[in-house]
């Protein structure tokens, strides 16, 4: 099929020459990444090399927005041009042989929005490739076009393909490779869903295992370190100049897999990423980095089925791993939804969320392969409370706060007479929450039996989220012309409660206070939300104190660290086997999200907006450094603070967008 030169729609953001795509160092570290909207996803790296178990073109979710499955793991590349072949794939062996090298060819990589683009260049031809997905569908399409050439292009196709657990294993199946119209049918085992691969060439099937391609990250995390993919079919197709080849992969029949339905399919995407840009700008203004940042803070919204009643969405915590986590949905909605311009967004993920309270809880996760939600976490449904309360300040949806007010009434009697895992209103006014070797807060890492953070106790986050959810109840209550007055009681309580965590010796909050052993006087980020929240139980000399301690303590130019340097138990590097990165993950770790809180809480100390806002700027920089438009999970404590963890994390992102809307509302709004 011939289509017209394909031509930038404008200046990409992310925008690499051969100064990274010629350096595998510098090119396999940057990862991209493409989602369909139901859970399922398309990431890997710069130059095609794997290095994680979730690497591939197709990871589908066949359970959405849940039980992802790799299928078709790479596309390697031969190209033969005026007589001579070139391999345009790279791959890295276990014996840490790299062949082929093909980045070696590789010219430029950008972003399209949110679509990939590589453009190989091969003496006087140029070949650019596209990857993109169907919202909606488990299907990702991957087109080559012939940009330029003066004699005729040959392109080969290996397909290399599996069936596992996006989190990896391996099967030993009895593959079956069936040519049909125009493509082939894999059926890897018996009751395997196919995989579907299409596109207008010729096919010939292959059965050979690729065996113990390296996988550098997995090794780093001490999670793997090879693995294998089935070599299941090879397409091949001579180009012309602006003549292009679309391979389509799916585990749907129904879909039209003709060139003309590909080019559709990548039009309807194109015109989607348009109108979350066109609708950010509209509200925000232009920045090149905020406007590629609320393009990926898409990638994290999903549908989530609920049983019985329509579809609802939800928010998938991060990518590659993580599914949909309330307390990391509720953190992330006012910055994915509300910041984005994207109001009806945000009022069903909160319907989607408020369905699932239990007992005043609401869920922390949905587990893979199961329909039971788990409820261990504290504060997921006191962030919910914030949300809401950001969603009505923006809209002011007095119908939606009617509907949901009965269900926060009883999040509060529960919270009041005591819910699980002993979570339960004390006489001094605070929430106190944990049981042994129970970890319910977003410090939550756990190895076998050892809670590496327990925080048994009243932690200080979670009674600065209780004391602005009773607030916030205040104010729906008034709205709704209800009474009020045990609420304004209930705050009273939590704010003259708040002072036991005032450590005068320190000038900051105590972390945690009625711990089995006391009060916990380490220096954590937790105390910032006790001054950032809507309604702070932290204000005057104490909120500025807080500030100026964590600012010299715990800042870093990607995050906050989530222990102090001081602390001995202190650990500078993420990395290692379960045990040493768990044993990391909340002891000095840069974690991003809490940024957001810190720019926040220091501009109402300070109230000058220019230096709220330059804590958050050094992310500019490194959309083009990780995650390829969006922001990690945590970092290094230490310089240069290497990104680490998934590398697309919802509340990084959001958090982000988030203040930076709320800073650039003041300036609008001064003016």
């Amino acid at each position: 099929m011939k289509y017209p030169i394909e031509v930038v729609r404008r200046t990409p953001f992310v925008n690499f020459g051969r100064d990274i795509c010629g350096h595998l160092d510098r090119a396999e570290t940057r990862e991209w990444l493409v989602t369909n909207g139901i859970g399922g996803y398309a990431c890997g790296t710069v130059p095609g090399m794997l290095t994680r178990h979730y690497h591939g073109l197709l990871v589908a979710a066949l359970e959405p927005p849940l039980g992802r499955t790799l299928l078709l793991a790479k596309l390697d590349e031969t190209a033969t041009y005026l007589n001579r072949s070139i391999e345009l794939g790279t791959n890295r062996w276990a014996d840490g042989t790299v062949s082929p090298s093909g980045y070696l060819y590789l010219e430029r990589f950008y972003l399209d929005d949110t679509v990939p683009v590589w453009q190989f260049a091969i003496a006087d031809a140029r070949l650019s490739k596209r990857v993109w997905m169907e919202r909606g569908q488990n299907t990702t399409y991957v087109r080559y076009t012939l940009d330029r050439a003066s004699a005729p292009f040959h392109l080969s196709l290996d397909a290399l393909a599996n069936y596992r657990d996006h989190h990896g294993g391996s099967i030993v199946g009895n593959w079956e490779v069936g040519i049909v119209g125009g493509g082939i049918d894999v059926v890897p085992l018996r009751g395997a869903i196919p995989l579907m691969l299409r596109g207008e060439g010729q096919w010939t099937t292959q059965y050979q295992w690729y065996e113990q391609f390296d996988l550098a990250v997995e090794r780093y995390r001490g999670t793997g370190r090879w693995e294998n993919h089935q070599h299941v079919a090879t397409v091949e197709r001579t180009l012309q100049p602006g003549e292009s080849l679309t391979i389509a992969a799916s585990i749907h029949s129904e879909v039209s897999w003709d060139a003309e339905s590909a080019e559709a399919a990548l039009h309807r995407q194109q015109d989607y990423d348009t109108q979350l840009r066109d609708r950010f700008v509209a509200r925000w203004g232009h920045c090149d980095w905020l406007e590629q940042l609320a393009l990926s803070a898409d990638r994290f919204i999903v549908d989530r089925s609920i049983p019985g009643e329509k579809t609802g969405k939800t928010v998938i915590a991060g990518y590659p791993w993580f599914g949909d986590w309330g307390r990391d949905t509720a953190i992330s909605l006012p910055g994915l939804t509300m910041a984005a311009g994207r109001p009806k967004v945000a009022r069903s993920i909160l319907q989607t969320f408020a369905r699932y309270f239990d007992r005043g809880m609401m869920p922390n996760l949905f587990p893979d392969g199961s329909n039971s939600p788990a409820y261990n976490t504290v504060d997921a449904v006191l962030w919910y409370f914030e949300a809401l309360r950001a969603y009505f300040e923006a809209t002011k949806d007095i119908a939606l706060i009617e509907t949901l007010f009965p269900s926060l009434s009883e999040v509060v009697d529960w919270h009041c007479r005591g819910t699980r895992y002993n979570i339960h209103l004390d006489d001094d006014g605070l929430l106190y929450a944990g049981e042994p070797d129970v970890q319910l807060t977003w410090m939550d890492a756990k190895v076998d039996d050892w809670v590496v953070t327990p925080r048994q106790g009243k932690p200080v986050e979670v009674n600065a989220l209780w004391y602005n959810a009773l607030c916030t109840m205040v104010q729906f209550a008034r709205v709704l012309g209800k009474s009020h007055c045990e609420y304004e009681q209930l705050v009273d309580r939590a704010r003259r409660g708040f002072d036991r965590f005032w450590y005068a010796e320190g000038g900051y909050c105590y972390d945690v206070v009625d711990t089995p052993l006391g009060v916990d006087t380490s220096l954590r980020p937790n105390q910032i939300f006790a001054v950032s929240l809507s309604n702070a139980p932290l204000t005057g000399e104490r909120a500025k104190s807080v500030v100026d301690v964590v600012g010299r303590k715990l800042l870093t130019s990607y995050g906050l660290r989530s222990l102090s340097p001081d602390d001995p138990r202190y650990c500078e590097r993420y990395g290692g086997d379960r045990l040493q990165r768990d044993g990391a993950y909340h002891q000095g770790t840069v974690w991003t999200w809490p940024l957001g809180a810190f720019a926040e809480a220091h501009f109402r100390v300070y109230g000058d907006v220019d230096r709220a806002r330059s804590f958050l700027k050094p992310l500019r920089e490194h959309l083009c450094a990780a995650g390829l438009g969006s922001i990690s999970e945590i970092f290094d404590g230490e310089a240069p603070h290497h990104p680490r963890g998934c590398f697309a994390q919802a509340w990084s992102v959001a958090e982000v967008l988030r203040v930076m809307g709320k800073l650039r509302q003041f300036e609008l709004g001064r003016r």
